[in-house]
C-alpha cells in the first residue's frame, strides 16, 4: 500500500480515521513518557541539559527505527502475529481503538503521576485485552505472546545485573586515576550512553508500533503484511515518535534520573552501558521489551552496586508497583472497552 493509496483508504471511512488518529497519538504519547527514559541518567549528571538531551534523544530514535528496519524487524512481526482480531475488518478497527483508547488513558494518568510505566507493555497488554473481547482466548497466539513474557524477565535480569558489574567494572579500571580527570571522560561517555539509548529505544519501541500501523493497515483489509516495509510507514512513526520526545518528558526525567537515585556520572554511564548491551539483544532476538524497564533497572542495579540506600526504595516501589498492574490493568480497560464499543455501534 502507498501512502497515497493508505491516506485515501484511511478518509474513506470514519472508523479507520479514528483508529489512525489513535494510533498515532499512541506513538506520540510513548515519545512523550517511554523515550526519556534514554536520557535520564545524562541530564541527572548534568553531561546535557534537558533541551539538548531530548534534541538529542528524538534524532537517535528517529534514526534507530530507519536503521534497524533495514535489516531485522523480528519485533515488528512479533506485535504483527500475537493476536488474531478475526476476518471481518470493521470488528478488527473496533478491537484496534480499543486498544489505542486504554493504552492513551493509562500512559495519560501515569504521566500525571510521573510514574514511568512502560508503553509498550501497555501496547501490548491492550491489544490482548482487545483480543480476548473479540475471540476469547483463540484470539491470542501464546506461542509468539510468550516471547513478552521471556523479553520482561530477561531485560529485567540483564538490566540489573549489567549495571551492577559495569558499576564494578569501572571501579576497578579507574581506581588509580585522576578523579577530575576521570569525571571529564565520564561526562563525555555519558552523551555516547544516551545517544546508543535513545537508538535502540527507537529500534524496540519504533518496530512495536509499526507492527500496529501493519495491523491498522490489514483491519483496512489489506491482511497480508508486506514483505518489505513501505519507506513512509518507518519516516511517519519515527517523526511522531521524535515529535513526541521533543515536546514532553520532564516529569519522566526528574522521577526516574533524579528522584529514584542521586546520579553521580559513573553510575550513568553504567547504566546507558547495561541498558544498550539489553536493548540491543532483546531487539537482535526478536523479544520485545520495555525501554522503561531495562533504563530503571539498570539504574536501580548501578546504585546496589555502591550501597543499597544509594536506591530510593520508596520510588522505586512505586515503580515496581506499577508495572505489576500494566498488564491486568491496561488489558482490563482494553477488554471493557471494545465490549463498550460492540454495545454502542
Amino acid at each position: 500500500m502507498s501512502f497515497v493509496s493508505w491516506i485515501g483508504t484511511v478518509f474513506s471511512s470514519l472508523p479507520l480515521a479514528l483508529l489512525t488518529l489513535l494510533t498515532l497519538g499512541v506513538i506520540f504519547v510513548n515519545g512523550w513518557t517511554d523515550a526519556p527514559n534514554a536520557i535520564s541518567s545524562c541530564v541527572a549528571t548534568r553531561a546535557l541539559t534537558p533541551r539538548g538531551a531530548v534534541v538529542m534523544a528524538a534524532v537517535f530514535n528517529f534514526l534507530g527505527l530507519i536503521v534497524t528496519v533495514s535489516f531485522n524487524r523480528t519485533v515488528t512481526d512479533t506485535v504483527y502475529s500475537m493476536v488474531d482480531f478475526g476476518a471481518d475488518p470493521e470488528i478488527s478497527r473496533l478491537a484496534l481503538c480499543g486498544a489505542m483508547v486504554s493504552v492513551v488513558v493509562w500512559a495519560a494518568v501515569a504521566w500525571y503521576f510521573g510514574i514511568p510505566t512502560s508503553e509498550s507493555h501497555a501496547l501490548i497488554a491492550g491489544i490482548t485485552g482487545s483480543a480476548l473481547a473479540i475471540s476469547g482466548g483463540e484470539g491470542v497466539r501464546f506461542s509468539i505472546w510468550s516471547r513478552v513474557l521471556w523479553g520482561l524477565g530477561l531485560s529485567v535480569v540483564l538490566g540489573f545485573g549489567l549495571g551492577w558489574l559495569a558499576v564494578r567494572l569501572i571501579f576497578f579500571l579507574f581506581e588509580k586515576q585522576h578523579r577530575r580527570r576521570a569525571e571529564r571522560f565520564f561526562h563525555k561517555a555519558e552523551i555516547f550512553g544516551a545517544a546508543a539509548n535513545a537508538f535502540l529505544h527507537g529500534s524496540q519501541d519504533g518496530q512495536k508500533f509499526i507492527g500496529v500501523l501493519l495491523l491498522s493497515v490489514a483491519a483496512a483489509g489489506n491482511t497480508a503484511p508486506p514483505e518489505k516495509i513501505p519507506l513512509w510507514m518507518l519516516l511517519l512513526c519515527s517523526g511522531v515518535l521524535s515529535l513526541g520526545t521533543c515536546l514532553g518528558g520532564g516529569r519522566i526525567i526528574r522521577a526516574v534520573g533524579m528522584k529514584m537515585l542521586k546520579t553521580e556520572s559513573y553510575q550513568g554511564v553504567s547504566a546507558d552501558v547495561a541498558s544498550a548491551v539489553s536493548l540491543g539483544l532483546c531487539t537482535l532476538y526478536g523479544l520485545p521489551v520495555s525501554t522503561t524497564h531495562v533504563k530503571t533497572t539498570a539504574l536501580m542495579g548501578a546504585g546496589c552496586s555502591v550501597r543499597l540506600r544509594s536506591v530510593n526504595w520508596s520510588v522505586a516501589g512505586q515503580m515496581v508497583l506499577a508495572w505489576v498492574f500494566t498488564f491486568p490493568g491496561c488489558g482490563l480497560l482494553g477488554y471493557l472497552s471494545v465490549k463498550l464499543l460492540l454495545f454502542f455501534l
